[in-house]
């Protein structure tokens, strides 16, 4: 991916199967979010090949495409109008639209959004307005959101940034449930931070520079080696029932 003279992304070579929980890691400009947009079916390559879902980007009609991923990520929430009820942030993802007009929802429709805002904790904010909520509450509701469609794929990028401490604990749990769950769809998490991935990750990829330093496992590549390298310092990780973390040597 290149933009003028400049490249986002080169040499990335990345296969997700189905199943697996991923999470993706890497400094501020290493290339994450355009990487999770090219997955997402929102941008396309300058030269290589994409499947997303079997589907190759370019030869398939990315409208029909794009219902069967779930998105989170703070251009997505930019595109929810702050007016919008809760109840109808999540809903309207049954139609991939922000801001409800005049569809037509079925009973099953409102039964999983209610269903979600419950698996969520967030049932007592149906009625709020989104732009009323505080940054974690927003998550969640995003969360939701990318959730309603019961898709394949979902990406959730950076869903802890701009959270405190007990709300990253508390999204970081239910992102732990999700993970455990079978039946959850294949799941990408985009993050800056060892400490928020989920227990029950499979596996990591790790960006630097718009390249891929290193992409397998979750405990192999989790480790000191390639987090240093990633992140450009020498760095001490340790593993503690389920959840990485990190800090300078």
């Amino acid at each position: 991916m290149r933009r003028g003279r400049t490249w986002l992304l080169r040499d990335v070579d990345w296969d997700v199967a189905v199943g697996e929980r991923w999470v993706v890691l890497g400094p501020n400009g290493a290339g994450k979010t355009t990487l999770m947009q090219v997955a997402a079916a929102g941008l396309f390559p300058t030269t290589g090949e994409v499947w997303v879902l079997e589907e190759p980007l370019g030869a398939t009609d990315a409208a029909e495409l794009r219902p069967r991923i779930g998105l989170a990520s703070m251009h997505a929430a930019a595109l929810i109008p702050p007016r919008e009820s809760v109840a109808d942030v999540v809903v309207t993802a049954s139609w991939a639209v922000s801001g409800r007009w005049r569809e037509a929802y079925d009973e099953s429709d409102v039964e999983r959004s209610t269903w979600l805002l419950e698996q969520l904790g967030i049932s007592h904010l149906a009625d709020r307005t989104f732009g009323t909520l505080s940054e974690g509450e927003r998550k969640r509701v995003q969360i939701a959101r990318a959730l309603m469609p019961n898709p394949e794929l979902l990406i959730l990028d950076e869903p802890a940034a701009g959270l405190d401490l007990g709300a990253r604990e508390d999204l970081v749990r239910r992102l732990d449930v999700l993970s455990a769950d079978p039946t959850a769809p294949t799941s990408v998490i985009v993050t800056h931070h060892v400490e928020e991935v989920p227990v029950g990750t499979t596996h990591a990829l790790l960006l630097r520079e718009g390249r891929v330093v290193a992409a397998g496992p979750a405990a192999e590549v989790l480790t000191e080696g390639p987090l240093s390298e990633a992140f450009g310092l020498p760095l001490l990780v340790s593993y503690n029932q389920g959840r990485w973390s990190a800090r300078a040597r």
